[in-house]
């Protein structure tokens, strides 16, 4: 008998030895994200948590929040990375529901709760993918149904009416959908994450689409060792769907930048540009390190690929823009 996505996706991923709980592996063993492409990308974000501490008047504490924070890959990175008056000043913190990593910076607090308040930034990078939702699907008759799922085989049938909370959810935010995956939590989730924040900014990198782009047949699937799978709910895969960027945005009632992770690099001065031929002459060492570099910068910009993942941004009582100026960007 099957059961709905949400329950199915929470137990997989979050139960007992589910897949981003069990000891022994990690997110980095499965599939690529940009924290683990390049140290290109822990650059920017330094860059950019340089930019919040001056924008705060340098406060004595900066809290630095990484919600979904894998292995603790990038707290590790940004703490080597910052200049070091900051870098005493900041208090990294790490939310993450699996078990605190061996050998991890002690510096590093590792928690399963979000703080209650945050005077810094806080950093959610391919984390709302990851938070279990439902799915819903037209029947022939245009009712919207639940999909349910069998969590042995992954085999999906329709279950039960959708409820007036999915309904309301899907139209306004997946109008016309044959198929539909209801953010609301992912909604609930992130409005949660930035109410922690009292000043400073918080910041949610992940793949995801906006109302008038809406894939048709939905976007779930699995991942496991580096390839896509189809997203078996028994815990031997990541399963993921991408985010409703924009219903996310603003379920949280504040103002917020949403431009692609190309733009946003490119402002924090990330480029793939290559190295000019001259330098190979000059100095050839540093011509292969500048071409390797630009390699990376490339990866990470890439649109149809990580360069194509959401930089949702919300500055809160500080006057810090991820947009190129003189763009629009929604509020």
């Amino acid at each position: 008998m099957g059961i709905g996505w949400r329950l199915a996706m929470r137990a997989a991923l979050y139960g007992d030895d589910g897949f981003f709980v069990r000891t022994g592996t990690g997110p980095a063993d499965h599939f690529r994200t940009s924290v683990h492409a390049s140290p290109l990308f822990a650059g920017a974000l330094a860059r950019l948590v340089e930019q919040v501490d001056l924008a705060l008047g340098r406060p004595a504490r900066f809290d630095l929040v990484d919600v979904g924070a894998g292995r603790g890959e990038l707290l590790t990175a940004l703490h080597v990375l910052l200049p070091g008056d900051l870098a005493d000043r900041v208090r990294p913190v790490a939310v993450e529901l699996a078990g605190r990593p061996d050998g991890l910076d002690p510096r590093i607090r590792w928690t399963r709760e979000l703080p209650e308040s945050v005077t810094g930034l806080l950093i959610a990078t391919e984390w709302l993918d990851n938070v279990p939702l439902d799915v819903v699907e037209r029947d022939g008759s245009g009712r919207l149904r639940k999909v349910l799922v069998d969590r042995r085989t992954g085999t999906e049938t329709l279950g039960a009416a959708a409820d007036p909370a999915e309904i309301f959810w899907t139209a306004r935010w997946w109008p016309g959908a044959g198929r539909a995956e209801i953010g609301a939590s992912r909604d609930a989730a992130w409005a949660d994450a930035v109410e922690r924040v009292r000043r400073g900014a918080a910041l949610c990198v992940d793949y995801g689409h906006r109302k008038d782009e809406r894939p048709v047949l939905g976007t779930l699937t699995g991942y496991r060792d580096g390839r896509q799978v189809p997203p078996a709910p028994d815990g031997s895969c990541d399963v993921t769907a991408h985010v409703a960027m924009d219903s996310a945005a603003r379920a949280t009632g504040r103002p917020y930048q949403l431009v692609r992770q190309r733009e946003a690099l490119r402002r924090l001065g990330v480029s793939g540009a290559r190295p000019p031929l001259a330098l190979a002459g000059s100095d050839p060492a540093g011509y292969l390190r500048a071409l390797a570099g630009a390699g990376e910068a490339a990866e990470l910009t890439a649109p149809a690929g990580l360069g194509g993942h959401w930089w949702l941004w919300h500055p809160i009582g500080v006057d810090v823009s991820l947009a190129q100026p003189g763009a629009a960007s929604p509020s």
